[in-house]
């Protein structure tokens, strides 16, 4: 028996089929050219030899080159700005990290907005901060680290990779959830910053995975505790924040894709999947193990969620703590 559509059902129907053939157009005939991720740190850190891991999968995928424009300074902040001026077509891409959002809440006068000003894709991965102490402290357990703070009147210094970083408030809301006497110390990047606190001229670090993981397996510092919900892979014996006492101190940094708001969603949908697949296969799966890591696949709509998540949870951390970047 032959089934039809009554007559207004199918007009609908062919009108809905009318208006996607649009979109499906777009998304079959992109990408025509290169397409451009840009770094807002400099070439050679972490951050950047992941984007480049991810950048090679999908030139694999899409048949056209997908290059990596490395544009640093103001701890990401000129490259968020450029970006969300770009044009919308899905050939100029932003590679953000956790400090995409960090950094926007700390500053006086916002010059970018993460909810409005982008349309995000996808995370890559995600992994904890590690909070290691200078072996001049003698501190090995959180409960520890906080009475040596308190046990000097000048407290300890914990350093970062600059204000407005992940680090940066990581440690804030540590001191605001134990009291420990902490003073902020900031540097221009990560290299600096870890050089000073191996010589002991910052004594706390509330660090990346990439960043001081071969001094933790050479033991040079003291590993006491991991921010992520639960322990990690790399060091099952070391417990986290909150089995050391810190209640509701889940902190992770993550990488992740966004292109200008207005970029058409048949685009966003094609570069969610084709990222989160790279994200969850060699080399780049690997690649986020060795980092402390794991791939995070989400929807673009799951990833705006998080980001607006976090950029509240931040401004309130931000607020108590009193700073505001100029």
């Amino acid at each position: 028996m032959r089934f039809t559509l009554p007559r207004p059902l199918l007009r609908k129907a062919t009108a809905a089929a009318l208006l996607l053939m649009p979109f499906l157009a777009i998304a079959q005939e992109y990408p025509k050219r290169p397409i451009t991720i840009v770094v807002p740190f400099a070439a050679g850190g972490g951050t950047d030899s992941i984007a480049r891991e991810l950048a090679k999968g999908l030139t694999d995928k899409l048949g056209q080159p997908v290059i990596i424009d490395n544009r640093g300074g103001g701890g990401g902040a000129i490259a968020a700005r450029q970006i969300a001026k770009s044009d919308p077509d899905g050939y100029t891409l932003l590679f953000v990290t956790s400090t995409f959002v960090t950094h926007a809440a700390t500053e006086k006068k916002s010059s970018y907005d993460v909810n409005k000003d982008y349309a995000p894709i996808a995370m890559i991965g995600r992994g904890p901060l590690m909070i290691v102490t200078h072996k001049s402290v003698g501190a090995k357990t959180i409960p520890e680290l906080v009475a040596a703070s308190k046990a000097r009147p000048e407290g300890l210094d914990y350093c970062s990779s600059g204000i407005g970083s992940i680090n940066h408030l990581a440690g804030e809301l540590f001191k605001q959830k134990t009291g420990a006497n902490l003073t902020h110390v900031p540097y221009k990047g990560s290299a600096p910053a870890t050089i000073d606190f191996l010589a002991g001229r910052t004594q706390v670090f509330f660090a990346t995975v990439p960043t001081i993981l071969q001094h933790v397996k050479a033991g040079s510092v003291e590993l006491i505790a991991m921010t992520s919900a639960k322990r990690s892979s790399l060091f099952p014996d070391v417990p986290t924040a909150a089995e050391a006492g810190v209640s509701n101190f889940n902190i992770s940094t993550w990488w992740g894709l966004v292109a200008p708001a207005g970029t058409p969603e048949p685009i966003i949908a094609k570069l969610n999947k084709l990222i989160n697949d790279a994200a969850s296969q060699e080399p780049l799966k690997t690649r986020l193990v060795n980092e402390g890591a794991e791939a995070y696949r989400t929807t673009p709509a799951e990833f705006r969620a998080i980001l607006a998540g976090e950029l509240t949870m931040w401004k309130d951390v931000a607020k108590a703590s009193n700073l505001k970047l100029d």
